[in-house]
């Protein structure tokens, strides 16, 4: 990609920490620039070193690093990039995390519980973090834990092309909770489906209550639309409740597609599901022998957003917001 001859337009440099060098690699191809290397040492007492090796003086930096699992080890060495990028007298140093793991943590539901969404947003910023790029937020008012400016994109757009080109005739679009409904609403607007919602009540980090559905799914072909599937214990629940309204198939779609503890081959097992749809925020699982997983990049409107960034151009227009 040409960049303009302007003198105000500084260097651009990229690095990748390993939690997900795949997609950096397939950004910088999109922005055709080079990723510089990052070297990692891990000591014997457990720590970590992290040196960016290629000059980042009075360049606009951008680190490349989901907190997708191991998310602590990805947290530090994130920390340690801001900070070595900082101390390298980088102009402008963004995070670019297309997976930010604690937005879940966004509340104090019980007593004397951390809210791990603002905790972390505060440590991005004291260690050098001068922007954000981010994903589709668990919780959109994680948003406004930062101090410094935020831009959060979603993969609506994404996900919405790749179905858009299916029989969806007699489709509807069906988020798990409430809380997600209004991204459902503005995914089911771009394929010009209606849409309904589960009544979801959380017992705790293990099991999920959905009592019913809100909206006509009766004898309907659905899309299942979240904004993350870790134990899958929603979805699993959700199908159950699906299957009391005779639902004729199940596409399940989702930005994070992190898969733990063996659900993706639980929720395939589902005779009515059809096709799991996800994105490459994290490092996407086998597909195993399921053949059910497709793989969405996002790598795309990642590379637009940090050259709108590096060049002072509104990010807003081109991705908006639900």
């Amino acid at each position: 990609m040409a960049w303009p001859s302007l003198v105000s337009v500084r260097e651009i440099a990229v690095f990748s920490g390993s939690a997900h060098p795949e997609l950096a690699a397939e950004i910088c191809k999109e922005l055709g620039e080079p990723l510089f290397p990052v070297r990692v040492r891990r000591f014997a007492n457990d720590c970590l070193e992290v040196q960016l090796q290629s000059n980042c003086r009075e360049r606009d930096v951008f680190l490349i690093q989901p907190l997708s699992p191991p998310v602590q080890d990805n947290l530090v060495e994130l920390l340690l990039m801001l900070d070595a990028a900082r101390g390298a007298s980088a102009a402008r140093v963004t995070a670019v995390i297309p997976h930010y793991a604690y937005a879940r943590s966004d509340k104090k539901h019980m007593p004397r519980v951390s809210i791990g969404g603002r905790m972390v947003a505060d440590l991005l910023v004291s260690a050098g973090a001068s922007r954000v790029l981010t994903m589709t937020l668990h919780a959109s008012q994680v948003h406004g834990f930062f101090s410094v400016p935020v831009d959060h994109l979603h993969a609506l757009r994404e996900l919405a092309s790749h179905f858009r080109g299916q029989d969806l005739s007699g489709a509807v679009v069906v988020s798990p909770d409430l809380g997600n409904a209004k991204s459902a609403a503005a995914f089911a607007a771009r394929l010009g489906l209606p849409v309904a919602a589960g009544a979801k009540e959380r017992i705790d980090d293990m099991s999920v209550r959905i009592t019913s559905i809100i909206g006509d799914v009766d004898d309907s072909d659905v899309i299942v639309l979240d904004d993350e599937i870790a134990r899958g214990t929603t979805i699993i629940e959700l199908l159950a409740e699906l299957r009391g309204h005779r639902v004729k198939s199940v596409r399940i779609a989702c930005t994070h597609g992190l898969f733990a503890d063996g659900a993706l081959d639980r929720i395939a097992a589902a005779p009515e599901v059809i096709e799991i749809v996800c994105t490459n925020t994290v490092p996407p699982p086998e597909p195993g022998t399921t053949g059910k997983l497709t793989v969405l990049s996002v790598a795309p409107a990642l590379a637009e957003a940090i050259r709108r960034i590096h060049l002072g151009e509104s990010v807003s227009a081109l991705f908006g917001q639900h």
